[in-house]
């Protein structure tokens, strides 16, 4: 088989389907080598002191990583001087970044969360990166967080780099969803799948079972009756997996199906969730929904909810269709 580039991908949704203008080619094309950089410097590990806390919280009140620093600026400064954007916003940040005056701006809005699972860097399990972009509103002159305050539905791409055993990059720009494999001997990003596929029924799950004692009604519903295996009313057993990292977790569903969970807990009964919004359950949402999948919050979906600030929270349910569909009913009645 013979593996196109991303580069060559991306120009095929450009001139033959007119999908994406030329810039957000550019665009995608940037933050996928800013990826590149991120997965190195994770590969380096302790031999490039970057493990261990930074010693500082982001706007969440979490503890930051040396990588979670060092990642939100890999992005930062890879995509301010290339004149697609007009500014980015991080979930590492308080403020959306404007791009500086001494650089064009472009139509577009980019939204990421660096290295979603830090916590998971010292132990050496998969993290990654995940983004979106936005189109500026008509009638904005400047950015604004406002500028931001968009529906997943006007996402015009959306991805997430994992940093695995290989460094695989996962992107929609709303025409499927295809997955290329970094080339660690050319540094060249290669299509490896070009249309995944989430099976609509599954036997997997995934959440944090440790949580249970604080979750909804609906959803210890639903995860009783999986438990109960062949016997109970689901009539089949599952497995559940979990790593605490979104892209790890929701790259399995990719690759073979399940359903991702994170729900609104009795702990912070004023957040609707957990997860954040614009950063992560709008972008793993217009992927999952490009694949075939569901996404819901447990009572509309995801890419529907209409975000009020920057850093919001949501409930994720998201994967395999018919058990999303499942759980949502459940929240229904």
């Amino acid at each position: 088989m013979k593996h196109i580039s991303l580069t060559q991908y991306l120009v095929v949704k450009q001139r033959e389907k007119g999908l994406i203008p030329a810039e957000l080619r550019l665009l995608i094309e940037v933050v996928a080598r800013a990826c590149k950089r991120i997965g190195h410097s994770i590969s380096k590990g302790a031999l490039a002191d970057v493990l261990g806390e930074a010693g500082t919280d982001n706007i969440q009140g979490e503890s930051q990583k040396k990588l979670d620093v060092i990642a939100n600026e890999t992005l930062l400064e890879a995509n301010e001087w290339g004149g697609s954007l007009a500014a980015m916003a991080s979930e590492e940040m308080d403020e959306p970044h404007l791009i500086p005056t001494e650089y064009p701006r472009g139509e577009f809005l980019l939204l990421f969360d660096p290295l979603d699972g830090s916590s998971n860097i010292d132990v050496n399990v998969s993290v990654g990166t995940i983004f979106s972009v936005l189109r500026m509103p008509d009638g904005d002159a400047e950015a604004s967080e406002s500028s931001f305050l968009q529906s997943g539905e006007r996402q015009v791409a959306a991805g997430y780099a994992v940093y695995g055993p290989s460094t695989q990059l996962v992107l929609t720009v709303g025409d499927g969803v295809a997955s290329f494999t970094l080339d660690r001997e050319t540094g060249a990003w290669l299509l490896t799948q070009e249309r995944m596929t989430i099976p609509a029924d599954t036997k997997e799950f995934a959440i944090n079972a440790s949580n249970m004692r604080h979750w909804e009604p609906p959803v210890k519903r639903y995860v009783d009756e999986m438990l109960a295996g062949k016997t109970g009313p689901l009539g089949k057993d599952y497995n559940m997996r979990w790593v605490a990292s979104m892209v790890a977790d929701v790259h399995r569903i990719m690759t073979r199906g399940g359903i991702f969970m994170y729900p609104r807990d009795a702990r912070e009964p004023n957040k609707p969730g957990k997860l954040r919004l614009m950063y992560e359950a709008n972008p793993m949402s217009f992927l999952i929904e490009q694949a075939g999948g569901a996404s819901t919050n447990g009572l509309q979906r995801i890419m529907t909810v209409q975000p009020t600030q920057l850093h919001e929270r949501v409930a994720v349910f998201l994967g395999s269709k018919n058990e999303v569909e499942r759980v949502t009913r459940y929240h229904a009645s």
